[in-house]
């Protein structure tokens, strides 16, 4: 899986990647070359006292050392390209794919997984694409180099060689077999603590006025500690696999000085080529010791590639039909026999709704808590698709419809409003950025944010903090909604987006909106009857069935829930 994934994000790099095959290729090969220059200096100059021989290549010598040095930080430089070029390409393609999602799709692989898999797999497979064209490239030309040139030094004395690479090389399998299951560990408990993290950050207001600092704290040293005892662990394999090598490496070299000592005193063996010998050893050592550093990597690299894999494998819930047709515009919004349930629940949360939403109008739709309404307006966006029934813009069924056609009619101000870093201007203009500056203060004077926006030193150029932090709650509702009359969409959606307003904000807010919004469809969720009393027809829902639909006036009349919510908020002589 790992080797699949970099291959197909290493395809618009070859010619970087060639480049580095052959430049690591002529870097080994110097290497192994300059031993061979080492046993004749010392045969045919130091032994023999020729100084113009030791000069000739000694010099030979430092001009190779010199052209290695380069040929490697070439390498270097072209593997780093290349590698941060996979992993630019790869973190473009999760996002591309994350933002292609529907909420169920999120859901499944959970938000703090995703982030670490932008963040942190994709760091390690990065790093891992860079050892792997230096390092695997190397290793492998240097170990069978290594023995091809130590044979040529001495065959007899080469068969130490046989027994040491074995030895090396069950050492290297058993230490992979026993690290990657704690590799695969180690990843779900980074996604634990990236989890627990983010909830604390999110939610620090709620675990302070709780005073559950303490139990959080505890439950984030209980995810740490547990780390950290799987990472220790794996780290002990390493450890003891570290001096298991060095005593092979050891033990071949004392063996060599011992039989070669032999070998040049019956004069069968130049001290020389003894010496080239024993550093054709320590290169196939090194060559191992990079085989072991890349097999350490690879174990986390395979883990974090098998996730993303499953992200860029997966099928959208949501996605476009394979044929799909204009979206009417002025179209009326027709619901017909749609029940919808989330998955694993029990029972559905919208069922055999049918109703019609007139464009042009204002659509309310109150209902108590759970009764679908919120999950009524994610079908609207597609968020989800119904499990039964059709929702039809003038006729044509909303899934047959291209999703950024969709999406570019619709404007939708959630519950919870969300503003990003960055200006104020930035945000108000996020759905339509070509939107002037009149155009922007018409919608905050309609969504009556005109008087603290026009109080900011900096004004549309205003810093605003992510989430909106350094504004009050009804100061971001009403830039959300301002943000949405911006877009200049034909569809509005206010889903429950008023609850932090005062009653005159709000009443002014619903009698702009109702003045100057005359050409759109607007779509109010609300649980206050003074916000929606005013709409063309409101939709009353009950455990997902609509049980009511007309004007305020009709619904006092023929249902009773409605009546019974209305009594709820206010008093008889008031409503009437």
């Amino acid at each position: 899986m790992l080797a699949a994934l970099l291959l197909k994000f290493a395809r618009p790099y070859r010619k970087l990647i060639l480049v580095v095959l052959l430049v690591v290729t002529a870097q080994t090969i110097g290497n192994l070359y300059l031993p061979n220059l080492n046993a004749e200096l010392i045969n045919n100059g130091i032994i023999s006292g020729k100084l113009s021989t030791i000069i000739t290549i000694g010099i030979e010598m430092l001009v190779l050392t010199i052209g290695i040095g380069a040929i490697a930080a070439t390498g270097v430089l072209f593997a780093s390209k290349a590698s941060m070029g996979i992993g630019k390409d790869l973190r473009a393609a999760i996002f591309e794919k994350v933002s292609a999602f529907s909420e169920d799709d999120i859901a499944e692989f959970s938000t703090a997984t995703l982030i670490t898999m932008n963040t942190n797999d994709v760091s390690q497979i990065q790093l891992f694409a860079q050892v792997a064209l230096t390092m695997m490239i190397m290793a492998p030309i240097m170990a069978v180099g290594g023995v091809i040139m130590a044979m040529r030094e001495n065959a007899r004395l080469s068969l130490v060689i046989a027994v040491v690479v074995p030895l090396m090389a069950a050492v290297v399998i058993t230490m992979v077999r026993l690290a990657v299951p704690g590799f695969n560990k180690i990843q779900k408990k980074i996604d634990k603590i990236n989890l627990i993290l983010r909830e604390q950050i999110t939610g620090v207001r709620v675990v302070r006025a709780f005073r559950k600092v303490p139990f959080e704290e505890a439950r984030f040293d209980d995810a740490n500690q547990s780390l950290a005892r799987t990472a220790l662990s794996v780290n002990r394999i390493f450890a003891f696999s570290m001096p298991s090598l060095m005593l092979i490496l050891n033990g071949s070299s004392i063996t060599v000085v011992y039989f070669g000592s032999h070998l040049i005193n019956s004069g069968s063996m130049p001290v020389g080529n003894l010496v080239a010998f024993i550093t054709y050893i320590t290169q196939i050592f090194f060559s191992v010791m990079m085989s072991v550093f890349v097999i350490v990597m690879m174990p986390r690299a395979i883990s974090c590639s098998e996730r993303i894999t499953k992200v860029l494998a997966q099928e959208a819930h949501v996605k476009n039909a394979s044929i799909t047709y204009p979206l009417p515009k002025m179209a009326d919004i027709s619901l017909d026999n749609v029940s919808f349930g989330y998955e694993g629940s029990e029972e559905a949360v919208l069922k055999e709704l049918t109703v019609t939403i007139p464009f042009g109008k204002t659509t309310a739709i109150i209902g108590g808590t759970g009764s679908g309404k919120s999950t009524l307006v994610k079908l609207l966006v597609r968020s989800y698709d119904p499990v039964a029934g059709e929702i039809k813009f003038s006729g044509q069924n909303i899934r047959d419809v291209e999703l950024n056609e969709l999406w570019d009619r619709v404007a939708l101000t959630p519950q919870t409003s969300y503003l990003f870093k960055g200006t104020l201007r930035y945000n108000l203009t996020i759905g339509r950025v070509n939107a002037t500056d009149e155009e922007i203060y018409r919608a905050l004077e309609i969504a009556q944010a005109i008087s603290f926006v026009e109080g900011l030193e900096d004004g549309l150029e205003y810093q605003v903090d992510q989430g909106g932090t350094n504004f009050s709650g009804g100061q971001r509702q009403r830039l959300a909604i301002a943000r949405a009359l911006v877009s200049d969409r034909e569809i509005l959606i206010f889903d429950d987006c008023f609850s932090a307003l005062d009653a005159k904000t709000d009443r002014s807010l619903r009698s702009a909106l109702r003045e100057q919004i005359t050409d759109k469809t607007v779509i109010i969720i609300s649980q206050r009857i003074s916000t929606i009393r005013d709409a063309y027809q409101i939709a009353v829902l009950d455990d997902g069935r609509l049980i009511g639909l007309g004007a305020h006036e009709e619904l006092m009349q023929n249902c009773t829930p409605y009546r019974e919510i209305v009594a709820s908020q206010e008093s008889t002589e008031a409503i009437r």
